[in-house]
């Protein structure tokens, strides 16, 4: 056996419709094809994948901050767009470099309080000049 990647998450909630919601208008993902289990959720896709399971929960479960996993990341393509989406979502979050790699990150939390990381890898030419100019 060898792990080729992460499949999906998975978030039990109590808050499902703002959950999808969140999902779906601020990160951009697609609710889509979920099979017929015999409790609520939702799928949301990122392309042909369902990255983010969703079930429905009668009771919240705690926040990522008091949980051992603290938080899962999506590699995203345009970072200009991701900080406009929740900016203009209201969403506090909070953006960084990742110190000597050619990445910037944007930290969030979902309405469950669910830790997420964006990624965006700066295009070759921009990592070379980033690189350029910090050993000046």
């Amino acid at each position: 056996m060898a792990i080729r990647g992460v499949d999906h998450i998975n978030i039990g909630t109590e808050r499902l419709a703002e959950t999808v919601a969140f999902f779906r208008d601020v990160l951009g993902l697609v609710e889509g094809f979920r099979p017929d289990f015999p409790f609520g959720g939702a799928w949301l896709y990122a392309g042909d994948g369902a990255v983010v399971h969703l079930v429905d929960l009668p009771k919240g479960k705690r926040p990522s901050s008091e949980a051992a996993l603290d938080h899962f990341a999506f590699a995203i393509d345009d970072w200009d767009d991701a900080v406009a989406r929740l900016t203009r979502a209201g969403v506090e979050h909070r953006a960084t470099d990742v110190p000597g790699a050619p990445i910037k990150q944007i930290f969030l939390r979902d309405p469950n309080g669910v830790n997420i990381e964006l990624n965006y890898r700066l295009p070759v030419a921009a990592s070379a000049k980033r690189s350029a100019t910090a050993t000046v």
